[in-house]
This record gives structure tokens, C-alpha cells and sequence, in this order.
């Protein structure tokens, strides 16, 4: 596995993360405990070394299986957590992001993942109630403290960013960012490469529409998120399908699959820039490692270039609740 630096920080990990946060949430039921185990230790297996969990995935489900997953090889992975939603009786149920209370997730988080330090903790959304220099600062304090080892931020807009930095160096921006969403190039990309902070995109693949196996005809399980998600209604999914058959044409040109060719197509935008595809399941899990060999000629990424301009996808990304969240 090839691996590369996140912005001016050092940090170096595996090309390609795992998100973890479907083995516990989002995306329907949860795996069995062992199943979540071997997937995860099958990533390590295959050069994965860059984790990616949240207190909230769950809640806290996700962090305890990630940690008795890594137990064996622990001192070789780099794990990203997440601070900043309230949590009440299992639920989350607000956004809390006050230093004191990241100062006890970063303990609870330390626990149930079992490690020393985490390696990479972010801000997972932005709390208007908390002056981010505030947060920054408490990070910092974690750091200094040897309980954190980077900061990092999520789905924050570009001042926020830059304030944040301005008291302790982020590491990484975790957003949403793929051929299905490209916002991220207007502002925060440029924002980034001015700052020497890295980029970690989720949800790389579309939550699962570029794999080309999602259609106007698929029915997501109960508690799937999609559920409620604008932009994956049957009507969106079968307007918004274009970008599929190019993908499909792609990868029936170089023999891959069209999950392959977007996570090249991201790979190739910056040598800053590591994505974390999530999975449950190991033949996916190798397609998605397998990607880091697919290269795109110059020629091809420009063609794809023109033919997104064209497209003007339908939906929102978030339902409305979810969208005030991102972006501050």
C-alpha cells in the first residue's frame, strides 16, 4: 500500500483509510462483532493502517469494536475519533463541543479504543455555541497533555478553519467529497493547500451510488440513512445516473470497476488528499485497496472534467436538519 503525508503535518498513513462508522451505523443494522473484527483486521492485512471511528457511531459501539479489533497491532495504526455531539441516554441528540466535555470524550475515547493516544481527533461538526478557538484550544491542551497527537476538523467552512488553525495546527479536514460532491473545490480545497492541512474525504464513492449498484429500483434497509437522504429518492437516483454510465464506461475501458475509477479519479486531485471508503464486506473491501493501482491519464481525467460539467445533479446532500450542520 502506498501512503501519503496529510498536509504539512508528517502524519503519515495508508493511501487509502477505512471508515468504519457502517460496521455499527448509518447504513442499517450492525455486523457481527467478529465479522466488523476480521474486515477490519483484514484492512491492516492488506496495508491499511488508517482507521477512522466516532464516539457517536453507535453511540460508542464503533470505538470498542475498532479497538478490540486493533488490539494485536495497535502500536502500528494511526485512529481518528470524533468529539462534538451530545449524547443522552444512546442517542445523540445536539451538538456539544464545550472543552470540558472533549476533554471526557477524549478519556472515554481513549478506553474503548484502548490506546494511548489518539492519533487524529476531530471536531466532527461545528458548535456555533463554542468560540472555535475555544475547541482548538482544548485539542491543543490534550496535545500538549500526550492524549492527542493531531487536530483535526469536519464539514467546517473555510474561516472557521483558519481560525481554528490559527491557535493549534489542523491536521486534516474530514468532509464529503467525491464525483458526486464536489463543493469542496471551491473554497476549502484552495483553503487547505494554503494551509498545509490535509484532506480526508468521506463518503468517496457517493454512499455507494458511483459503485454503479445502486439504481431508482433499490430499496435500503430499515435504518438506513439514505432513507431520508434528498439526493438518493428513486426520482434523484435514476436523474442523477449519468455520472454512472460514465463511470461504468471508464472502468469497462481499463478493466476495473467504476468504484475503482472514483477513487482513483480522487487519489489523483491532490497527493494531500486520503479517502475512507467504508464497507461491510471483504470483497469490497479488496476492490477498494485495489484502486490505489488504477492510474488516470491526464486525457482521461480531463474528460471527465468535461463531461461533469454538464451534469447538474439533483437533491440535496443532507436532509434539511443535517444540512445546517455543515459548512460553518
Amino acid at each position: 500500500m502506498q501512503t501519503r503525508k496529510l498536509g504539512n503535518s508528517g502524519l503519515d498513513v495508508s493511501a487509502l483509510g477505512l471508515g468504519c462508522m457502517g460496521l455499527n451505523f448509518g447504513y442499517g443494522a450492525a455486523v457481527e462483532k467478529s465479522d466488523g473484527i476480521a474486515l477490519i483486521q483484514a484492512a491492516f492485512n492488506k496495508g491499511i493502517n488508517f482507521f477512522d471511528s466516532a464516539e457517536v457511531y453507535g453511540p460508542f459501539a464503533n470505538e470498542e469494536l475498532l479497538g478490540a479489533a486493533i488490539a494485536p497491532f495497535k502500536n502500528e495504526v494511526v485512529i481518528a475519533t470524533k468529539f462534538g455531539f451530545k449524547i443522552e441516554d444512546g442517542k445523540q441528540v445536539g451538538l456539544d463541543s464545550r472543552p470540558e466535555t472533549i476533554r471526557k470524550v477524549a478519556e472515554a475515547s481513549l478506553k474503548r479504543l484502548n490506546i494511548d493516544a489518539i492519533d487524529l481527533f476531530y471536531q466532527h461538526r461545528v458548535d456555533d455555541t463554542v468560540p472555535i478557538e475555544e475547541v482548538a484550544g482544548a485539542v491543543k491542551d490534550l496535545i500538549q497533555q500526550g492524549k492527542v497527537k493531531h487536530f483535526g476538523l469536519s464539514e467546517a467552512g473555510a474561516n472557521t478553519i483558519r481560525r481554528a488553525h490559527a491557535v493549534q495546527a489542523v491536521t486534516a479536514l474530514q468532509s464529503e467529497y467525491s464525483l458526486f460532491w464536489r463543493e469542496p473545490e471551491t473554497e476549502i480545497i484552495p483553503t487547505l493547500e494554503e494551509l498545509g492541512i490535509g484532506f480526508v474525504p468521506f463518503s468517496p464513492l457517493g454512499k455507494g451510488f458511483l459503485t454503479g449498484k445502486i439504481d431508482e429500483n433499490t430499496q435500503f434497509s430499515e435504518g438506513d440513512f439514505r432513507n431520508v437522504v434528498p439526493r438518493f429518492s428513486a426520482e434523484n437516483r435514476k436523474a442523477n445516473s449519468l455520472i454512472v454510465e460514465l463511470l461504468t464506461y471508464l472502468a469497462e475501458l481499463k478493466n476495473v470497476t467504476p468504484a475503482q475509477i472514483a477513487l482513483a479519479w480522487l487519489l489523483a486531485q491532490k497527493p494531500w488528499i486520503v479517502p475512507i471508503p467504508g464497507t461491510t464486506k471483504i470483497h469490497r473491501l479488496n476492490e477498494n485497496i485495489d484502486s490505489v493501482h488504477v492510474e488516470l491519464t491526464a486525457a482521461e481525467l480531463q474528460r471527465i472534467d468535461e463531461v461533469m460539467a454538464s451534469m447538474q445533479f439533483k437533491g440535496e446532500r443532507y436532509p434539511a436538519h443535517l444540512q445546517q450542520l455543515v459548512g460553518r
